[in-house]
């Protein structure tokens, strides 16, 4: 099978190309990096085409996009012409060329703060910043193109992935280099806001799914293990598994808004239905990302 991938050069897009590669796809990118086989903005739909029309994928995982909450909060507008257009943009070359599968790439941000645990594929959106609200409208795009250009495409709604190579601004990443180097670990809300962390092996094989089973085509899935961890419990495993002195520090919440903690874990029934088991667990995915920073930071 011959796969495309938007936004291929961050850290969920290297992974899916390793991880496919592995498996004999032939694949290329998409992505504003140079080291990506078609260097080209999502938003420029010339060039969106010309990479559709020339590789001629037979499925297209579609990543791209602004993910920052914080820089989606101070430009709502690049955050919509990026996740919004550029999805479009995506869509309709798809369209064009007969695509056996697309896969899109959504976010357990569109059910904000959810109205149920855990979080079921019917539970009510509630979506709070910009990014979330694009990621509502993406999904609104693709459902179009289902039901009325006939494209076999699924929705992916993934929790928190993690892994080596992720960016330095995550949460695990801050919390591990802490660690290793004895640093305390700031914890805001003293650290009771919870999610489900999901090693990125994982969410690469529910997208092997998604591409290869025909009762995918069509449907959302929640992505996650399907636990509940909450933040001081994620900060004290890598404590522990690190061997580490870092003291906790309980913080009060940034803002009023975040008193009530945020608490989110998926139900992943709906995708176990059509195959899917996470085949890393939390403390193994920890330990690999520990191993991996303590070969970059010389620990």
């Amino acid at each position: 099978m011959r796969l495309l991938i938007t936004g291929s050069e961050g850290f969920v897009g290297r992974n899916l190309k390793r991880y496919f590669k592995s498996f004999g796809y032939e694949v290329a990118g998409v992505d504003i990096v140079g080291s990506a086989e078609y260097v080209a903005d999502v938003t420029d739909k010339d060039a969106v085409f010309h990479a559709v029309m020339d590789f001629k994928p037979d499925a297209i995982v579609h990543l791209a996009a602004v993910v920052s909450i914080p820089k989606s909060i101070e430009d709502p507008y690049n955050c919509y012409r990026v996740n919004c257009f550029g999805t479009l943009n995506v869509l309709e070359a798809s369209a064009r060329i007969g695509l056996k599968r697309f896969v899109y790439a959504s976010s357990a941000n569109v059910y904000g703060l959810p109205k149920e645990l855990p979080v079921r594929e019917e539970t009510p959106i509630n979506p709070r910043s910009p990014y979330d609200f694009s990621k509502v409208i993406a999904e609104k795009l693709v459902e179009s193109y289902v039901r009325h250009k006939g494209l076999p495409a699924v929705i992916l709604r993934s929790w928190k992935l993690f892994g080596e190579e992720d960016v330095p601004t995550s949460a695990i990443v801050r919390f591990v280099r802490s660690c290793l180097a004895n640093q305390p670990l700031h914890l805001y809300n003293a650290g009771r806001d919870s999610t489900d962390p999901t090693y990125i092996e994982n969410y690469c094989v529910a997208v092997k799914l998604c591409l290869e089973r025909e009762e995918a085509v069509g449907q959302v899935f929640n992505v996650g293990t399907g636990n509940e961890v909450t933040i001081r419990q994620l900060a004290e495993k890598i404590r522990e598994l690190t061997g580490s002195s870092s003291e906790l520090v309980l913080l009060p919440p940034r803002t009023e808004m975040e008193s009530e903690p945020m608490r989110s874990y998926p139900s992943i029934k709906k995708l176990m239905g059509i195959g899917y088991r996470p085949v890393v667990s939390l403390e193994e995915g920890l330990k690999r990302v520990i191993d991996y920073e303590r070969k970059m930071v010389g620990f």
